[in-house]
């Protein structure tokens, strides 16, 4: 018996149609989306500040509503993601206004909540933990940073639970990217928590798959000998055994091969011996990868141990506001015009009585910003770039007044205010810390859509 996992999302904003092409072409079991990284929750939080009923990744539901067929004439298929955000509740209550309309009542939703720790830190802290930062050792002040966010990187225990419940779609918020093909493998076989290797295995196939078009094709160093254009999006083949095969569907573009998918393996793993989830800590260096086939992947001998005692959680904090602005410099001399421009902008702030925490100027078609890429020959168009960060919103939005006047008061060539009046952003700094877990309690809650669709 094997179970067919595709995964169709690797970021909040990916690609609207690889879902339903992935569900149409794919024979699948589960599908998963993954929406969520450290950035992606900190801007859901502050989508979340502006209205209580949002923050979670909305381009879901447009996915949801291209996948209505497939959930219509696919009794089998189910729908694991992370799209829930900030707000998993609320995207269960969104979701199923869509499936309810679409005459799929009956359909079970689960959700699975607990990530969102914001306001345990004091009890974390009660209890002694010092929530380091694990980066720098530095012990989190509370009274000193302006928290926006916490969320606890839950595993794949409450997604088998909700799958167990009856749930055909199980949205979460933040667990770990591998999770949501840990729980559907973990449910369909019957696995143990501490059935180290298999776990491992699922982890690893999970990892393989979760940045979508990355294992298939993207990015790959012979990428033009490839249909990137209508590339496909991967699927795992898990067996009870924990063996595993990474493929894609024969309709699409792309490639499956050792190299896309070891390419993908060494993708944010830290120590190949160690990569940690709350699952299982995995050792990648004893894999077994080989070609099994034409887009066909082999993968087998993974090794696990005992999972973390902790938690990662990732934070966000208020770190001033910051704005970015481009002007086009064309013509002879335009690298030097850039940096004279460059050089205007931050005298003009001084004699307005504006210095900033952080600037950057970059000069891009150059090579200043990309080292070992200087172009050959005469640069005669350059884009500039210019950032600033300060803890004064005011000083931010002067900066952002003062790109314009150089196009008749700089030097000749500049072909446009490129980007417009760049506006204000608040920044959300990252603080990345450890919590031990039998503080962070998960919840999960599968109700019918008909029942979600009611509730208030």
């Amino acid at each position: 018996m094997a179970i067919r996992i595709g995964n169709a999302a690797g970021f909040l904003g990916d690609n609207l149609d690889a879902p339903r092409l992935l569900a149409e072409q794919g024979n699948l079991d589960y599908l998963t989306l993954e929406y969520l990284a450290e950035l992606t929750l900190s801007i859901l939080a502050r989508v979340r500040e502006k209205n209580p009923a949002a923050g979670y990744a909305a381009d879901f539901l447009e996915v949801l509503k291209s996948l209505l067929p497939a959930l219509q004439n696919q009794p089998k298929l189910k729908i694991v993601t992370n799209a829930g955000g900030m707000n998993p509740a609320a995207c269960a209550r969104a979701a199923s206004a869509v499936l309810a309309k679409a005459g799929l009542g009956d359909v079970s939703i689960g959700v699975v909540s607990g990530d969102d720790v914001l306001a345990e830190f004091p009890k974390f802290q009660a209890a002694g933990c010092k929530l380091e930062n694990f980066d720098t050792g530095e012990p989190l002040d509370t009274a000193r940073l302006s928290l926006v966010s916490a969320n606890a990187y839950l595993g794949a225990k409450p997604i088998v639970e909700a799958l167990a419940a009856g749930a055909r779609i199980v949205i979460t918020g933040r667990v770990a990217d591998a999770s949501l093909t840990v729980g559907p493998a973990v449910h369909e076989f019957g696995w143990g928590w501490q059935d180290w290797n298999r776990l491992a295995a699922a982890s690893v196939a999970g990892h393989v798959i979760e940045c979508g078009a990355q294992a298939t094709g993207g990015l790959y160093r012979h990428w033009e000998e490839l249909d990137l254009g209508h590339v496909g999006y991967p699927i795992a083949e898990l067996e009870a055994d924990g063996k595993f095969a990474i493929t894609k569907t024969k309709e699409s573009g792309g490639r499956v091969n050792r190299q896309t998918v070891t390419e993908q393996l060494l993708y944010e793993i830290g120590d190949p011996q160690h990569y940690l989830t709350p699952d299982v800590d995995v050792d990648f260096t004893t894999l077994e990868v080989r070609d099994a086939g034409e887009n066909r992947v082999h993968v087998e001998n993974a090794t696990g141990r005992e999972a973390p005692p902790s938690y990662k959680v990732s934070a966000a904090y208020r770190s001033g506001f910051t704005a970015s602005g481009q002007l086009l410099v064309c013509g002879r001399d335009a690298v030097s015009k850039a940096e004279a421009c460059g050089r205007m902008i931050f005298e003009r702030l001084a004699t307005a009585g504006y210095e900033y925490d952080e600037k950057l100027v970059e000069y891009l078609g150059t090579g200043v910003s990309a080292p070992g890429f200087r172009p050959a020959g005469e640069v005669r168009e350059v884009m500039l770039r210019v950032s600033v960060r300060d803890a004064r919103r005011e000083a931010v939005e002067r900066f952002t007044k003062e790109l314009a006047p150089l196009i008749t008061s700089g030097p000749p060539g500049l072909a446009g205010y490129a980007s417009g009046r760049s506006s204000v952003r608040p920044v959300f700094a990252y603080w990345p810390t450890l919590v031990p877990k039998e503080l962070v309690t998960a919840s999960v809650e599968v109700k019918k859509v008909d029942e979600w669709n009611t509730q208030a």
